[in-house]
């Protein structure tokens, strides 16, 4: 009999295992939890092999602190279980997360994974789990990206030679994503692709697994991509509403696709399930699926114009004094939310006056959280009329993009980079040298069109060429400004300040038919404006 676990309603279910055919009880404190359904069979004792699959479907939707101690359970009931050592491991490898490891997480990782190697398997496919994790905890491969290779082609391994393990075509095709994603300008997308037609083909026989819906969202979280995965996002969601990530990711897509009313209903509910779990897992501490929410949220409560509730997110943020998890979504957010409240609405004199904050938070390990905030302020010194003092935020940026590159973080050295020239544009329009301003936020723009955004944002604070069209349309070129307000739609496509202005460039420069149709979808954006 093949080892069946559904995750489902718990209240008295009998979850079915091993060769016997015994009917194990396993009693969670989470009542009714929906985590999906996982078939992951291995050689340990069938309680062990209750508490591993519920472990399994948490990891495949990041709930990473929670499958972390789903494995350790594991462990103490069947200390022989290697498998178990080897799902801490995988609780601390996030392959698709920009950031780099905290020590902390690190160490558990590596040693998880020795522990995994020293108790070993029972079988040469569970060995072969272990050994493909091995290699990413290898110290002697120091670089992220080098070691994330030697995973990915230990789970090619494990696939071609176990092709009836589903298993492991999930965990291979995640492995592809993040290839894909340390190639940010590939717009081919190749990798995500790849791991999509593995996704596609499972899903016929596995339609409420967590990992399969929750990696289609990853593999076409892209502008041109985005609606391939509409079903899956709203899949995932009932699958695993158990999970706080799992309520978030549909939004993924709903971003993609100027879905503004679906991306605040996501991460409402989202929000909510992650306030309910922190209050009892990390009493006082806010948790950082609820900041990721939020950035989602203000995202998409200013395209529609609603600021009240914007401005409530930005008052919870200030209050915040810990984290549940230290997290690069959470940091992020915590920037990234008062810098779009002010940018976003052109209040200049409130972006220039952002600081870092908390300032005992560890943002030397989040420097592109940091950098948020000295993008917002040296914009809103800029366009508020005080350049020098934006230079100054262009030092900080330089300091930071500098931190980057010596991690060998090209991506994120990258984005630094396009905040960098949009501030020195800025900063040069109010200097009176408008060629060298339009040459910056050419520049900025050009380059932020050949990366894709980071999952850790639902978009850029302020897109580069949205800025290069606000530029043009305040020198008086419509028909040029219209031209990179379009340009900038395709790829962030329903934003309220891009419509507008392509409303306003197109009446400049007479085109009636296109000036209206801006004001149409403006006047439907703002139908319920609170502002």
């Amino acid at each position: 009999m093949r080892h069946i676990l559904r995750i489902g309603t718990l209240i008295a279910s009998c979850l079915l295992f091993s060769d016997t055919g015994l009917a194990q009880m396993e009693q969670h404190d989470h009542h009714e939890e929906r985590l999906g359904t996982v078939t992951f069979p291995i050689s340990c004792t069938p309680a062990a092999q209750a508490k591993f699959t519920r472990a399994v479907a948490l990891l495949h939707s990041f709930w990473y602190e929670e499958a972390e101690k789903a494995f350790t359970e594991t462990a103490t009931i069947d200390p022989q279980c290697g498998m178990a050592w080897w799902g801490v491991a995988m609780s601390n490898y996030h392959p698709v997360w920009p950031t780099p490891y905290s020590p902390a997480e690190l160490a558990r990782g590596v040693a998880a994974a020795a522990k995994a190697k020293a108790i070993g398997a029972k079988t040469v496919r569970e060995q072969g789990y272990i050994d493909a994790i091995a290699a990413f905890y290898n110290v002697e491969h120091q670089d992220l990206y080098t070691r994330a290779r030697a995973y990915e082609a230990g789970m090619q391994h494990l696939t071609t030679a176990n092709p009836t393990d589903d298993e492991a075509a999930i965990f291979y095709g995640l492995s592809l994503i993040a290839h894909g994603m340390s190639q940010p300008t590939d717009k081919t997308y190749a990798y995500q692709k790849q791991a999509a037609e593995i996704f596609n083909r499972l899903l016929k026989t596995h339609p409420d697994h967590p990992g399969i819906s929750h990696y289609l969202i990853h593999s076409f979280d892209y502008p041109a991509l985005a609606p391939l995965a509409l079903n899956a996002a709203y899949a995932y969601a009932k699958i695993a509403p158990s999970s706080p990530h799992a309520l978030h990711m549909p939004s993924h897509i709903f971003v993609r696709l100027g879905m503004w009313q679906e991306t605040i209903d996501s991460n409402l509910k989202s929000s909510n399930a992650a306030r309910d779990h922190a209050a009892h897992a990390h009493p006082g501490a806010v948790s950082f699926d609820n900041l990721h929410a939020s950035d989602y949220l203000a995202y998409a409560y200013l395209q529609l114009g609603q600021d009240q509730s914007v401005r409530q997110l930005v008052d919870e943020l200030a209050a915040i004094k810990s984290l549940d998890v230290e997290n690069f979504a959470g940091y992020y957010a915590m920037a990234s939310v008062p810098a779009r409240y002010a940018l976003e609405r052109k209040r200049w004199t409130d972006a220039a006056a952002l600081t870092v904050r908390p300032a005992n938070f560890p943002w030397d390990r989040y420097a592109y959280a940091e950098a948020v905030t000295y993008f917002a302020s040296g914009i809103g010194k800029a366009r508020g009329g005080n350049p020098s003092a934006a230079r100054a935020d262009i030092e900080q940026l330089k300091r930071l993009q500098k931190m980057l590159l010596d991690q060998k973080n090209a991506y994120w050295a990258d984005q630094i980079a396009v905040q960098i020239d949009a501030v020195d544009g800025w900063t040069a329009h109010a200097e009176g040298h408008e060629d060298v301003a339009e040459a910056a936020l050419r520049k900025a723009a050009d380059l932020e069109d050949l990366m894709d955004k980071s999952p850790v944002t639902p978009g850029s604070i302020l897109p580069a060429r949205e800025m290069l069209a606000d530029f043009l349309l305040a020198a008086n070129r419509p028909q040029e400004a219209l031209d990179a307000y379009e340009r900038s739609l395709k790829d962030s496509p329903g934003r309220l300040n891009a419509l507008s202005g392509a409303a306003h460039a197109a009446q400049l420069a007479g085109d009636r038919e296109k000036a209206r149709t801006y004001f149409v979808q403006v006047g439907k954006l703002l139908a319920t404006n609170t502002r």
